[in-house]
């Protein structure tokens, strides 16, 4: 049924293009594991061993602690129509804040959406697929719209605000560093 890759085989590149949710699970030496559904056209596979993704701003910012800490990250895809399959990436991440000397090379390879917090970096170095035999059918029936109008609505020095009141630390009391570099 599932098969492992050190990489990412061109057909399940495929695959991760044609996926319209992923989800991001990551996980301090300490405290709680997250694991959050992410969306809109926010990813690019790179290469065989990278993965980009722009994460928006949130009510939290669990990841970027994580990251931090850490680095390890795992994103899944589940196919909820055709033939069913669980796809899992796993490997190393570093975030990228916006002010970072990196960021303007990054977002090149995205979608640049209102609200953008970091880019996730990730390094592949383990890809699992599994049956998803379980998983429903669903109908994809749009994006919804509701954070790209907020996020226009408190424009560049709201979404600084924001950051300032509800991103610097993770549940856990972790530090984000989101100031840190954007100041």
């Amino acid at each position: 049924m599932g098969k492992r890759y050190a990489s990412i085989p061109d057909d399940l590149k495929g695959f991760i293009s044609r996926q319209k949710l992923f989800f991001v699970g990551t996980a301090g030496p300490a405290g709680r594991v997250n694991v959050s559904p992410k969306g809109m056209d926010s990813l690019r596979v790179l290469d065989a061993n990278r993965i980009l993704w722009l994460n928006l701003t949130g009510s939290g910012n669990e990841t970027a602690a994580h990251i931090q800490e850490n680095g390890r990250m795992t994103l899944m895809w589940c196919a909820f129509d055709g033939p069913p399959m669980i796809l899992r990436v796993y490997g190393a991440a570093r975030v990228v804040h916006t002010r970072d000397n990196e960021w303007n090379g990054l977002i090149e390879h995205l979608n640049p959406l209102p609200g953008a917090r970091q880019i996730f970096d990730l390094t592949v170095d383990l890809v699992q697929t599994s049956c998803g035999f379980a998983v429903p059918l669903y109908d994809y029936n749009g994006d919804r719209d509701q954070l790209i109008k907020w996020a226009h609505t408190k424009g560049e020095d709201g979404i600084h605000r924001y950051w300032e009141d509800n991103n610097q630390t993770s549940l856990d009391g972790k530090p984000t560093h989101i100031l840190d570099r954007d100041l």
